[in-house]
């Protein structure tokens, strides 16, 4: 009998695990459907003002330890798609960045977290900018609930690796996508 109640007992944790891990979720009051002026870069041929959004996120999942925040477009034309952001060891008691938290000279990001290099070749937001020309591309923000503390990365990270450390060490994540093309 004892057998029957631990198997019981398990999957009513996974259930409620799972259901807690459903309802985390990611929103922000700076990005809709399309990007905005604000989230767009700053040369490259694009004028905008490169001001990373405010994003706030809610219910992370049981033994979530730190969160880290990634933008991605998978669309860019380089067969990698385009790391935009990466930062990492927001501490679990935080539950949102303010808007422009990505320029690392405002000193806005949560203490203690990290933000690393990316693939505009230095750390912090790096807004829209694809071609040309192009089909509007997907900018895919993301939070990560973590099981760990901290990574043992820094700054100049590359981006593959925090994504693996990222994907290795999930609880869960958050998505919001936007668009842009010009």
């Amino acid at each position: 009998m004892n057998r029957h109640v631990m198997r019981a007992a398990l999957a009513i944790l996974l259930a409620a695990t799972l259901a807690q891990a459903a309802n985390f979720t990611l929103t922000s009051p700076d990005l809709g459907g399309q990007l905005a002026e604000q989230q767009v870069f700053a040369g490259f041929g694009c004028t905008g003002k490169n001001i990373s959004p405010q994003l706030l996120w809610k219910n992370a999942p049981a033994g979530t330890r730190s969160f880290a925040i990634t933008v991605y477009d998978p669309d860019a034309p380089t067969g990698s798609g385009w790391w935009h952001w990466l930062v990492f060891n927001i501490p679990a008691s935080v539950n949102q960045v303010a808007a422009d938290a990505g320029n690392p000279a405002r000193n806005l990001a949560p203490k203690g977290s990290i933000q690393s290099v990316t693939d505009y070749g230095k750390p912090g937001f790096g807004g829209a900018c694809p071609p040309k020309g192009d089909k509007p591309h997907r900018y895919v923000f993301t939070v990560y609930a973590l099981k760990v503390e901290k990574l043992e990365l820094n700054s100049t990270s590359p981006p593959a690796m925090v994504g693996f450390q990222l994907n290795q060490n999930a609880l869960a994540k958050a998505s919001l996508i936007s668009y842009y093309g010009r």
